[in-house]
């Protein structure tokens, strides 16, 4: 896929104002003195190599919190094109981003979604995610559910 310089920097700008806001949002969380119910990491975008790009930002975010409230449960909600990076069949060309979630799930015990309605209108089933990649019946709905029993919404991308 081939960029023009303008649109490169574009999407440099826009990563990185979107890293400051969320950055700040997880400092203020550690700032405060007692642990919100969790934290939910929503991703969604147009960019279908976005995960790649943004997981090792979020896993170093989830260790800072963690640091903070080192049992603070934490979700990533991912309801985008940047979700299909996650089937098994981009497994080989999404390597970063399936050993990074891979590793989430397993090892730091968090809940990474993504959005079977988002999914089938691409005609992609959960059966084609592998099963450390939860597929939620409707994204938005996991967000409210998470947030309706406490947890703290970042938002990652617009």
């Amino acid at each position: 896929m081939r960029y023009s310089l303008l649109t490169v920097v574009f999407i440099t700008a826009s990563l990185l104002s979107s890293t400051v806001a969320w950055s700040s949002e997880v400092d203020n969380i550690i700032a405060r003195k007692e642990a919100p119910a969790g934290v939910v990491f929503e991703i969604v975008s147009d960019e279908a190599d976005l995960l790649g790009e943004l997981l090792p930002s979020v896993k170093a975010d989830i260790q800072k919190l963690r640091a903070r409230f080192p049992d603070l449960p934490v979700a990533i909600v991912s309801h985008g094109t940047e979700q299909f990076a996650l089937t098994s069949k981009n497994r080989s060309s999404e390597i970063q981003a399936h050993d990074l979630v891979k590793t989430l799930v397993q090892s730091e015990d968090v809940d990474v979604h993504v959005c079977g309605t988002h999914a089938g209108w691409y005609g992609v089933t959960a059966e084609e995610f592998p099963d450390y990649v939860d597929v939620t019946a409707a994204a938005p709905t996991q967000i409210d559910d998470y947030e309706a029993i406490g947890y703290e919404l970042i938002v990652l991308t617009d």
